[in-house]
């Protein structure tokens, strides 16, 4: 359980890095006329995230999950890769990637990267993390709930809100090559 732990708080980390991250990205959207919209879902999606990671250090001590290892190292390896996607999104999106919802009015939205082959492509990668995470340690409730309430949260309030904000830009012109 002890390298589980580490496992979580380094993804605890990752998102303290994240969050310096979007903070920088906001200002520099900020700065150019960026509008902010849905400002409304980002609490409970905080509370949602962090949760996620207090659950499966909960739910793995508590409820003495076991590793598994032919569950487990599988599960390891999803996790570690969300993280390397999850990269690979802010890369792509660069200074106007945050993890709230601003536009900066002008700039067509970005094509490159994963965001080539999907318009939401940080939320495959939220999913992904939010069932392998759990189950490195066997935490099948944390991962079945987080699921749940977090494809509540983006279909009823993130998609809708970066869509909306998503359509008040410029088309977007293809930058592969």
């Amino acid at each position: 359980m002890a390298w589980f732990t580490v496992l979580v708080l380094a993804t605890g980390a990752e998102r303290v890095a994240e969050l310096v991250v979007s903070t920088r990205n906001a200002r520099w959207s900020f700065a150019r006329g960026g509008v902010e919209t849905g400002r409304g879902h980002f609490g409970p999606m905080v509370v949602l995230h962090t949760g996620l990671l207090l659950a499966c250090l909960a739910e793995a001590a508590l409820a003495e999950r076991p590793f598994l290892p032919l569950l487990g190292w599988p599960m390891l390896a999803l996790a570690v890769l969300s993280q390397v996607l999850r990269w690979w999104c802010i890369a792509s999106l660069g200074p106007r990637w945050n993890t709230r919802v601003i536009v900066v009015p002008g700039l067509p939205p970005v094509v490159r990267g994963p965001y080539r082959f999907l318009k939401h492509p940080n939320y495959v990668v939220v999913a992904l993390e939010g069932v392998a995470l759990p189950l490195v340690h066997t935490c099948w409730v944390t991962a079945a709930v987080f699921t749940v309430l977090n494809a509540v949260l983006l279909l009823r309030f993130r998609l809708p809100a970066e869509n909306r904000a998503l359509a008040s830009l410029p088309a977007a012109q293809s930058t592969a090559g």
